[in-house]
């Protein structure tokens, strides 16, 4: 990215209630933290003074990235539901977030949840924390990388899996030439989604790159590369955000070019009903912070590992579609979907 990050988030902890989480979506942002649990006065072994496990979120998310919003409301829950104090943070720059798995390190949790958008940059800091007994788990990206880096449990997408039923879908709908755009440039995760496209897609696909940080350029690069290429009639963007900034792009280049994406917020989800997105693969962000909080909770608590620390517990795709996005559209009003 060629933007330089935020700075790097502290992880004091701030004790609450689970009434913060009326409050918690305005505050997690990227380079700050926060904790949130039950004062239910649960007994859980290795809790500290206050009796509840300490468990941190650590991700490579941008601020005010609305899906990663998503992703912290569904561990908030989860926390809320464990009596978890909870600690979010996050960089979108590899080595920043590194640090940031380091602090938590430092702090003494009871447990770690960490994206591998960039797996090397992690190893370290999973092994620092395995060798202070610090289980750690993984979510959103890695999945090709969750077990060779010694990471317990993962919960996300195949993202592979996920281009390519996309790449089917445009053959189903007569697509010819197709624009995957991915938005960060050397992520694992997105660069597997526009593979996967090309690998299923029986028509053309091209790839740009475009600078995520900048929404600006985003749909600039969009536009200038519509008009350069009018026999472009798919745009497959891999962001929701991004999607609705593509959507203008078509129509200040005179395309007639489609737009589809993965991921979904509430707006997308309003613009799926109207048409203007032809179609959104959802992963479920929520549950996979969800999930991530709750599988260590479980682990301390009683030992559990999901998926036998031998399999992935995969969380999409799902295909979101004019005729079946009512079924979410309540829950993305309440900004969990």
């Amino acid at each position: 990215m060629t933007t330089p990050p935020p700075p790097h988030a502290s992880f004091r902890l701030v004790r609450g209630t689970a009434l913060t989480l009326a409050v918690a979506g305005s505050l997690l942002l990227s380079g700050c933290s926060l904790s949130v649990g039950s004062d239910s006065g649960k007994d859980t072994a290795g809790a500290g003074d206050t009796g509840r496990l300490k468990i941190a979120l650590v991700t490579h998310a941008s601020k005010g990235d609305a899906f990663w919003l998503l992703v912290q409301k569904g561990a908030e829950a989860a926390a809320a539901k464990d009596g978890v104090d909870l600690t979010y943070a996050s960089d979108p720059d590899a080595a920043g977030q590194a640090e940031l798995v380091r602090d938590a390190i430092k702090d003494g949790v009871d447990g770690i949840a960490l994206t591998l958008a960039k797996p090397d940059a992690m190893k370290g800091p999973i092994k620092e924390a395995k060798a202070s007994d610090i289980p750690v788990v993984g979510l959103n990206s890695g999945i090709d990388s969750w077990q060779s880096e010694g990471v317990l449990e993962f919960f996300g997408q195949d993202e592979s899996v996920a281009g390519r039923a996309v790449g089917q879908k445009l053959d189903a709908l007569k697509a010819k030439h197709a624009l995957c755009v991915i938005h960060e440039r050397g992520n694992v995760a997105l660069e597997a989604r526009c593979a996967g496209v090309k690998k299923a897609f029986t028509g053309e696909s091209d790839m740009l790159y475009v600078d995520g940080a900048d929404m600006d350029a985003v749909s600039a690069g969009v536009t200038d590369r519509l008009k350069q290429d009018p026999s472009i009639d798919e745009v497959v963007m891999l962001g929701a955000q991004f999607a609705l900034a593509a959507v203008k792009s078509v129509k200040a280049a005179g395309s007639k070019a489609k737009v589809a994406t993965f991921d979904l917020n509430q707006d997308l989800v309003k613009a799926v009903q109207s048409g203007s997105i032809q179609f959104a693969v959802d992963q479920q962000p929520y549950l996979q912070g969800y999930l991530a909080v709750d599988s260590l909770w479980l682990y301390k608590t009683n030992g559990n590992i999901s998926g036998g620390g031998a399999a992935p517990v995969l969380t999409g795709p799902a295909f979101v579609t004019k005729t079946n996005v009512g079924a979410v559209a309540k829950f993305a009003a309440n900004g969990t979907r």
